[in-house]
């Protein structure tokens, strides 16, 4: 085992934005990545079917193997493959919105789901769903869909990426306790929402800390 940080990304421009939050969170440590671009796409065709889970644990095992002492999945989308790899290994792997929708639901039953992608919804309703049933909570889930964001995700602007989001959102929040923005993609909309009466969570900086956590205590206990 390395000790390195390993991450699973659907796209290479969110290496940077992973590589400086660990920096601000822990200074220098080593990191690992393994981008699949190709694989959201398909999601977004095909859905995530069980050949495109295949392919992101088989993704994550190799970053497993080159001794990443902890492997965070970062995309919502595909986190159903983060999970089929857990399985599969004892160095633990993370999905980046658990630590969000766990702190979702500590602050309330009604959860607003705010996507960027609707292939992003089901895996992520899904989680609030399984986390809420290992607290004995019956969640009421609202979903929407950022129209129009994603496109300007892929073009670079994400200015107004972030902007459509936070439009999209802020007529809904009267509906929820709580916004969970499903992709990590996502996080910068929550300052411009920071104004709101309710919480808008985000996943990375959550997701990172419960990574970095996991990783100092394996590697003061690598058994």
């Amino acid at each position: 085992m390395t000790g390195a940080l390993g991450f699973f990304h659907s796209g290479a421009m969110h290496v940077p934005v992973f590589e400086a939050m660990v920096r601000e969170l822990a200074g220098e440590i080593p990191m690992r990545h393994a981008v699949r671009a190709d694989l959201l796409e398909r999601a977004q065709v095909e859905g995530v079917t069980l050949a495109v889970q295949e392919e992101v644990a088989a993704e994550i095992l190799g970053l497993v193997e080159t001794g990443a002492a902890v492997v965070v999945c970062t995309c919502s989308t595909l986190a159903p493959g983060a999970e089929l790899a857990a399985g599969r290994t004892h160095v633990p792997v993370l999905r980046i919105d658990r630590p969000m929708v766990e702190r979702a639901l500590d602050c309330g039953r009604r959860i607003l789901i705010a996507a960027a992608l609707a292939s992003t919804l089901a895996p992520t309703r899904e989680l609030v769903e399984r986390v809420a049933a290992e607290r004995r909570v019956v969640p009421l889930i609202r979903e929407l869909v950022a129209e129009g964001a994603w496109p300007l995700f892929e073009a670079g602007n994400r200015e107004d990426y972030a902007r459509t989001i936070a439009a999209a959102v802020r007529p809904r929040a009267g509906e929820a306790d709580v916004v969970i923005l499903a992709q990590a993609s996502m996080a910068p909309a929550a300052a411009l929402l920071a104004d709101l009466a309710i919480p808008v969570l985000a996943s990375p900086r959550l997701g990172l800390e419960r990574a970095l956590a996991l990783r100092s205590r394996r590697l003061a206990d690598p058994a």
